[in-house]
């Protein structure tokens, strides 16, 4: 019954374009060579696309809080995360032609630091992103906009030293798939 709504195949679309346009915009802003860029673009992105899109988590680990909580179906849940890996695939495969050879694409775990560090502040960035996002359900489009994108950019910033900043595993996943390079993949 669910498979022939058309909410549901509106909202699987709102998941590929938004984590397409969210991923994209993420690693276009990779290029610049100051770590601040693809923070900033990615929680600008991310308010942005609440507002014109109505929210999509556009991120497995939303999309799977939510699962937990019930607040969205088995079935949502799955097309929601295959959809958000295929949005962030296109973006990845988009930005690997597109942008300069040197480009990194895919997170990494910064040599400063330890995979046991990276780990604890994907996790801690990521979780403060869950935060916002549940404190904000019930709040009206433009102040959850705002407060997403400043959940997305201060986990980016927070965690991009050690791990990437990533806090979204279609992210990692897409430029992972499309890079062939897997390590350390499990962090982000």
């Amino acid at each position: 019954q669910e498979l022939r709504s058309g909410c549901f195949w509106r909202g699987v679309l709102a998941e590929t374009l938004g984590t397409l346009i969210l991923v994209g915009v993420v690693l276009g802003a990779s290029a610049a060579p100051e770590p601040l860029a693809p923070a900033l673009a990615g929680g600008l992105a991310a308010g942005g696309l609440v507002c014109a899109l109505g929210g999509p988590q556009a991120n497995p680990a939303l999309t799977l809080a939510l699962l937990c909580t019930r607040k969205l179906s088995a079935l949502r849940g799955a097309g929601g995360v295959l959809a958000q890996c295929v949005g962030a695939s296109l973006a990845a495969a988009a930005a690997h032609v597109a942008l300069p050879d040197g480009t990194s694409l895919v997170t990494r775990v910064s040599e400063a630091g330890t995979v046991g560090t990276a780990l604890v502040w994907e996790t801690f960035a990521t979780f403060q992103l869950a935060l916002a996002a549940f404190a904000t359900a019930e709040l009206p489009v433009p102040q959850a906009g705002l407060a997403l994108g400043s959940a997305v950019a201060a986990g980016a910033l927070a965690a991009g030293p050690f791990s990437g900043g990533s806090m979204n595993p279609a992210r990692s996943l897409g430029p992972a798939i499309v890079t062939g390079e897997w390590d350390d993949h499990w962090v982000s």
